[in-house]
């Protein structure tokens, strides 16, 4: 893809899932990905995957509900190669339950990372992409930022935020910064594995029986990556052919 070789593409919660699959699939494509998370030895066993099959890659520890961590990290892929072209502001966290369970500290945790966590991304990058002349923000929203479900309204109401700041932000900066919005359907990941109440599990367990590869989400990505300076990919929505929501 002679649109994404040599781009510098900055992921975070990179460890796994979708953050994972879209380092992988951008390296084989000749990207310089900058990859951050919390699980540093499981960054370490990516770049050194990445690296055996020839592509490109740095990585830090990182914790998006840290802004200084986040701006750290920025500035990290930046030193290294002169340049950032992508943020992909990917981390997130879901541990479902119903309103009435009372579990603060998770609702806590998910503004943190679900919200802030972009928000530090767009900080740490906004200025440098502004400084340079361009570059691209893509925020990973959910399909739970149009729709809400029990168990989920925390969350939902994460994920809106999600697409209410990406919406601003690209009516904001238009002209030399693309902006893009990525909602995913029920996806293989990690992240039902965050749900401690156990309505919330059982609700989500029978949710993923549908559940589509990382992968599938990676390639929209790129799509938006791959597009002329001049056409900004806004939106997309990938999901499950089966699924009815």
């Amino acid at each position: 893809m002679s649109n994404i070789k040599g781009k510098v593409i900055v992921i975070t919660g990179a460890s796994s899932g979708i953050g994972e699959a879209t380092a992988r699939l951008l390296a084989q494509n000749g990207a310089n990905v900058v990859i951050g998370a919390r699980r540093t030895e499981r960054l370490a066993t990516l770049a050194a995957a990445i690296r055996s099959e020839g592509g490109s890659v740095e990585y830090q520890t990182l914790d998006v509900t840290n802004q200084k961590q986040v701006q750290t990290f920025i500035d990290f892929a930046h030193k290294i190669f002169g340049r950032v072209d992508v943020i992909l502001n990917n981390a997130g966290v879901m541990p479902l339950s119903p309103l009435e369970a009372l579990k603060i500290d998770e609702w806590n945790r998910m503004i943190d990372v679900n919200i802030r966590g972009v928000l530090h991304g767009i900080a740490a990058g906004l200025p440098l992409m502004k400084k340079q002349g361009f570059g691209q923000f893509i925020n990973i929203a959910s399909i739970g930022a149009y729709t809400v479900s029990p168990t989920a309204a925390v969350y939902c109401a994460t994920k809106f935020a999600v697409r209410a700041i990406t919406e601003g932000l690209r009516q904001e900066v238009g002209g030399d910064i693309r902006v893009t919005l990525v909602s995913p359907g029920v996806t293989e990941s990690e992240l039902a594995e965050s749900i401690s109440d156990e309505k919330g599990r059982e609700e989500m367990k029978e949710f993923r029986r549908i559940s589509i590869s990382p992968n599938a989400i990676a390639r929209a990505i790129m799509y938006a990556i791959e597009q002329p300076a001049e056409v900004d990919v806004s939106e997309i929505i990938v999901r499950p052919t089966a699924s009815l929501h």
